[in-house]
């Protein structure tokens, strides 16, 4: 693992919403649009630590860098380079199931065992608004339940699923 990144905090979350937009298939502009930005990342550095965070986006910046360079898709790399390493993969899952249904997930057993408990590392939502600003929301073409209305007789449409290019 590399140390820590040097970087404004600025800069960091660009690289995190760089690399959620990536993990989640949604633009970076529709990530900033929840309003949820800044607190999923503290909620990651908070659970897993600012050390183990950074080498995630590391491993995300090389492996845009790679592409370039390689004949392997941006998809493949973070496949091989981030999903399937041990430490980052469950990380890397839980910050993508966080931006969908506004929850941090406990992080696997196996994934304590391997690098440690974490204070905090239970299952919990993340703010009061993530549940509402969820992106599984938008992916079905739906609205939450008990929140955003959809508007009067919207119930007499059945629902349209957006395409997504």
């Amino acid at each position: 693992m590399t140390g820590p990144r040097q970087l404004d905090g600025s800069r960091r979350l660009e690289d995190f919403l760089a690399f959620s937009a990536e993990a989640t298939a949604f633009t970076v502009f529709e990530l900033r649009g929840t309003g949820q930005s800044q607190a999923y990342l503290n909620t990651c550095d908070g659970i897993v630590g600012t050390e183990v965070t950074d080498c995630l986006l590391d491993r995300y910046d090389a492996a845009r860098s790679a592409v370039v360079a390689s004949e392997s898709t941006l998809p493949e790399l973070l496949r091989r380079d981030i999903l399937s390493d041990p430490q980052l993969g469950p990380v890397a899952r839980n910050i993508a199931k966080m931006w969908f249904v506004g929850v941090w997930y406990e992080l696997p057993r196996a994934w304590t065992e391997a690098f440690g408990a974490r204070e905090g590392n239970a299952t919990f939502v993340v703010s009061t608004q993530s549940y509402t600003e969820g992106l599984l929301w938008p992916a079905i073409g739906a609205n939450p339940p008990g929140a955003k209305a959809p508007g009067f007789g919207s119930w007499a449409h059945p629902p349209r699923i957006p395409v997504f290019p």
